[in-house]
C-alpha cells in the first residue's frame, strides 16, 4: 500500500511539474527573444495576463478554445508591441516600460472582467482544451499516472522549445537577432536594420508569454481568475537567466521550478492535507525561496552585451 502511494506520488509529481512548469518555459523563452535582442522585457507578467484574459473571453463568445489560445498569444504580442514602441522607438528606460505593461495588463483584465462578467474575481467556466489522452499508458505505474492524460499544449511547448533551438542558432534571423543584443553597431554597419530585430525579439516574447497565459486559462483552469499568473512571469524571467539566456536552459530551468511548484499537491496526496496544511505556508514559499538560491549560486550566466542598452541607428552613406 506505502508503495502503491509512493508511485502515486511520484507519477503526480512527474505530472504537475509538466503542468506547472509550461507557462514558465514559455514565459522564460519569450523574455530570451526579447534579451537576446537587447530589450529587457519585465512585462511578461502583464503579457501572460493579457494572453490568459483574451483566451478566455475568445472562447466563451466562440466555444473554440484552441481559437481562444491562438488570439490569446496575439493579445500578448500586442501589448509587447506597446513595450517595444516605448523601448526601441522613444528610447525609453525598459525597466520603467515593462512595469508600466504588468500594471496595463493587471487593470486591463480586471476591468475586463467586471465588463464581461460583472464580476471581478473568477470568470464563468469555458471549454478548455481537451487533454491527449494515451490509453496505451493507463495503469501503468508511475508513467500512466504522469503521461497518459496531459494539454497538446505541453507537447506543444516542448516543439517550440526546439523551434527556438534551431531559429536562434541555425539561421540568419537568428544570428542577426542575437546580433541586435551583442553587438548592434556591427549588424548596423552590415545595413541590417537593429530597431527591426529588436521590435521582432520583443513581439515574440509577447506572443510566447501571451501563449503561456492562454494555457492556464484553457489548457489548465478552464476559466480566468483575476492575477492568475500569480508571478510565473517573474519566475520565468529568473527561469531564463538560470538557463543562461538559451532554448535548452530555459527548459531546465522551467521544469526545476515547475517540480517546485507541483511539490505541494504532491506532498498533499503523500502526506495528506492535515499534515501539509500545518506547514503549508513554507511549502507555499519554497519555490521562491529556492529561486532567490538558485539566482544567488549563478555564476556563469552572462547576459547579451548589450542588453537594455539604447541603440542610435548610425546615418549610412
Amino acid at each position: 500500500m506505502q508503495a502503491d502511494l509512493s508511485l502515486l506520488m511520484i507519477g503526480y509529481l512527474l505530472k504537475t511539474t509538466l503542468q506547472m512548469g509550461t507557462p514558465i518555459i514559455l514565459a522564460a523563452l519569450g523574455g530570451m527573444f526579447s534579451e537576446k535582442a537587447g530589450i529587457v522585457n519585465i512585462g511578461l507578467e502583464g503579457m501572460m495576463l493579457t494572453g490568459a484574459f483574451t483566451a478566455v473571453v475568445v472562447t466563451a463568445f466562440t466555444g473554440n478554445p484552441w481559437l481562444g489560445l491562438l488570439i490569446g498569444a496575439g493579445a500578448g504580442g500586442l501589448l509587447s508591441l506597446v513595450h517595444a514602441i516605448m523601448c526601441v522607438k522613444f528610447k525609453g528606460n525598459h525597466i520603467v516600460s515593462g512595469t508600466g505593461m504588468i500594471l496595463l495588463g493587471f487593470g486591463i483584465t480586471t476591468l475586463g472582467l467586471q465588463v464581461v462578467w460583472g464580476i471581478r474575481g473568477r470568470s464563468d467556466e469555458v471549454t478548455g482544451i481537451d487533454n491527449v489522452v494515451l490509453e496505451g499508458l493507463q495503469g501503468v505505474p508511475v508513467l500512466g499516472t504522469a503521461f497518459s492524460s496531459l494539454s497538446p499544449v505541453i507537447y506543444l511547448m516542448f516543439i517550440i522549445v526546439i523551434a527556438c533551438w534551431y531559429v536562434i542558432y541555425k539561421t540568419p534571423f537568428g544570428l542577426r537577432l542575437r546580433a541586435a543584443g551583442e553587438d548592434p553597431s556591427t549588424l548596423d554597419t552590415a545595413g541590417v536594420n537593429v530597431d527591426t530585430y529588436r521590435i521582432i525579439g520583443v513581439l515574440l516574447s509577447g506572443v510566447l508569454a501571451g501563449l503561456g497565459g492562454a494555457y492556464l486559462s484553457v489548457g489548465y483552469e478552464n476559466a480566468f481568475a483575476k492575477n492568475m499568473t500569480n508571478g510565473r512571469g517573474f519566475i520565468g524571467l529568473a527561469a531564463m537567466i538560470f538557463g543562461n539566456w538559451t532554448p535548452i536552459g530555459c527548459l531546465l530551468a522551467g521544469l526545476f521550478f515547475g517540480f517546485l511548484g507541483g511539490l505541494e499537491y504532491a506532498l498533499q496526496i503523500g502526506l495528506g492535507n492535515e499534515v501539509v496544511g500545518a506547514y503549508l505556508s513554507f511549502i507555499q514559499m519554497l519555490p521562491y525561496i529556492l529561486v532567490v538560491v538558485a539566482l544567488a549560486g549563478i555564476r556563469k550566466s552572462v547576459p547579451p552585451k548589450a542588453v537594455g542598452i539604447p541603440y542610435e541607428t548610425e546615418k549610412h552613406g
